[in-house]
């Protein structure tokens, strides 16, 4: 017999809706932190996509941890 694997409904689409709105505030941060300092101390145009890079790969590994700490609070899969 084969085992369905039911998802909570409500759980995912709670913790995707928390997850959309912070990437959004996180990687917009990060995108503004870069230009804000290259712009700031004359880097150049190149130093500011690499620091908007940089900031947004940190944003990505910090969206990661989000995503695992919201998933342990709020299960996708309902109980058996």
């Amino acid at each position: 017999m084969s085992r369905t694997n039911s998802r909570n409904l409500r759980a995912t689409v709670t913790v995707l809706s928390a997850l959309v709105f912070v990437a959004t505030q996180v990687l917009g941060v990060a995108v503004a932190a870069g230009w804000a300092i290259a712009g700031i101390f004359e880097l150049g145009d190149t130093i500011g996509y690499v620091l908007m890079g940089l900031f947004s790969g940190l944003g990505l590994y910090m969206l990661h941890g989000f995503w695992k700490q919201a998933t342990r609070i709020e299960p996708l899969n309902k109980p058996d």
